[in-house]
């Protein structure tokens, strides 16, 4: 099966129905979306189509990156571009096969395909009957379409995994983000191609499509058993960072009927097991993969760029503006889709606010902690201007994240007696006030974007407004967990000064003066 010529993901169209099609019907409008039965694979996806746009159907310019948006090429030339790499996007038969090692690795012991799925028990937590959540047994029957998408996933996202299991090009567990048109139901030609980038932009040379320097699994397999085998930006093409691959595997296929335990459905060919070795690709370095926002310590850019990771919680606004924006002298910079279309998308979206989908794997070095999913978003940003943005942002954020804190700090006062010493999740707290707060953020930020371009930023009643939301979001919240009960007099009084204690800071603290004054908000109720 070859996967680029072959008929072989499901697509979602406009009537509602999902099909499976070949992919080079991305390009007709009456598909939306794909429509893959699990979200990691969806993302993946994604991911996928992008890649191969990128790599085989680049376009020359703006120009024509904006005619191509506007109007979807036909499918025969599409597909013409894909067959120039098909040779590399076979899964089964003899030569080099899509995302598997380029030796037969017949010398190991066949594991589980569930091994996979990235949510998966390892072998120890099998072992010690600690796969309490995510059980054991799940997705141990794949048909070869859905095996081959969870391999691109794992590769893609590839977490720690034991001794020489190699974590990902972006580490264990990236966040992706995509540019998304405003309408859900857009074509999916158009959610794909926001996230193609013109080559006058980015300037990579032309590549070699059979020497390994852009498709690993066409050579030999770098091992990485010792120092000076690591794989760093400059030693590949510049797209070889779509398709790196970090693990050594190679799927055993079952040319025989069964049922996919991952979508359900009979499959004429399945899989239940795989090969693997250690010590494989061992990328390092600073790498600026084009669908991943990095950080840096902005005193010591010499330093390896980390890309952003999904934390316990969830993504919320207060990562929104690395997702977004670029500022070097901030130490941060969005992925290298959100910025071509920062550059280029002006005349595509004059009257639409495009979206910004952010997902990915939170990780706890080999272990799952979940799977994030949101939208954002997006707003028209001059590149040169997001310096100054970034810091009104931060000022914003970092309020925010100073009022939760004490806020969490005054809710542990009034349920515990020694507050310091008290354990337990208390993560809802920090999920409400993110969610409570982030509808007013947003605005405020579309007045920042809107008004840098007269060299402004954010006005007193705009700061008042923001100061104001923080102010109720943090005593709602109180309230709600802390006087939801009345209990006895005791309970009471410390309750009622825990409140106390919150209400002076919200109204007298450093930071709220400084930043009352700094904008000069005037008008703003004093506490009681």
């Amino acid at each position: 099966m070859n996967i680029v010529q072959q008929a072989w993901l499901p697509f979602r169209l406009k009537d509602g129905t999902a099909q499976v099609l070949p992919l080079a019907s991305i390009r007709d409008p009456d598909v939306i979306d794909f429509a893959l039965p699990r979200a990691d694979f969806q993302g993946a996806a994604y991911q996928f189509a992008i890649a191969l746009l990128q790599t085989a159907f680049a376009p020359d310019d703006e120009e024509e990156w904006g005619d191509r948006y506007l109007e979807s090429p036909e499918e025969a030339e599409l597909q013409n571009a894909f067959n120039l790499v098909a040779h590399a996007f076979n899964v089964v038969g003899d030569g080099p096969l899509f995302m598997q090692d380029f030796e037969t690795l017949s010398d190991q012991k066949p594991t589980t395909v569930a091994g996979l799925l990235i949510e998966a028990p390892g072998a120890n937590g099998i072992k010690q009957n600690t796969d309490h959540f995510i059980k054991r047994g799940v997705g141990e029957q794949m048909s070869l379409d859905m095996a081959v998408m969870a391999l691109f996933t794992l590769q893609v996202n590839a977490p720690a995994g034991g001794v020489g299991h190699r974590v990902g090009l972006r580490g264990g567990g990236p966040l992706t983000t995509l540019v998304m048109p405003h309408s859900e139901t857009a074509t999916l030609w158009k959610k794909l191609w926001l996230n193609v980038i013109n080559r006058e932009e980015w300037g990579y040379e032309d590549p070699d499509f059979t020497d390994g320097s852009v498709f690993p699994w066409l050579a030999s397999t770098q091992e990485s058993h010792k120092k000076g085998s690591e794989i760093y930006h400059t030693d590949v093409h510049p797209l070889h960072m779509f398709w790196a691959m970090p693990r050594r595997i190679r799927l055993l296929v079952d040319h025989s009927d069964g049922q996919c335990a991952i979508s359900g459905l009979p499959a004429s060919t399945i899989v239940t097991s795989y090969l693997a070795k250690n010590y494989g690709n061992n990328y390092s370095g600073t790498w600026e993969h084009p669908l991943t926002p990095y950080t840096w310590d902005s005193k010591k850019p010499e330093q390896d760029h980390l890309s952003l990771k999904a934390q316990p919680g969830g993504i919320n606004y207060k990562t929104w503006d690395v997702m977004a924006l670029t500022s070097d002298k901030d130490g941060q910079r969005c992925a290298g889709v959100v910025t071509h279309y920062q550059r280029n998308a002006k005349e595509v979206h004059k009257s639409e606010q495009p979206r910004l989908w952010v997902f990915g794997y939170d990780m706890d070095n080999m272990k799952a902690r979940g799977w994030y999913s949101v939208t954002m978003p997006l707003f028209h940003v001059d590149v040169d201007a997001q310096d100054a943005i970034v810091v009104e942002i931060k000022r914003l954020q970092s309020l925010a994240s100073s009022a939760l804190w004490y806020t969490r700090d005054q809710i542990k006062a009034a349920w515990f007696d020694k507050p310091k010493d008290a354990k337990g999740d208390i993560s809802f707290i920090d999920l409400a006030f993110w969610q409570r707060s982030e509808s007013v953020f947003f605005t405020v930020v579309e007045h920042i974007t809107q008004q840098a371009k007269r060299g402004e930023y954010i006005n007193p009643k705009q700061a008042g407004d923001w100061l104001n939301k923080l102010r109720s979001t943090c005593m709602d919240l109180f309230d709600e967990y802390a006087l939801s009960e009345l209990g006895d007099q005791r309970s009471m009084a410390k309750r009622i000064k825990a409140r106390q204690a919150l209400m002076k800071w919200l109204f007298g603290s450093k930071d709220i003066k400084r930043f009352v004054e700094d904008y000069k908000i005037a008008g703003i109720k004093e506490a009681v």
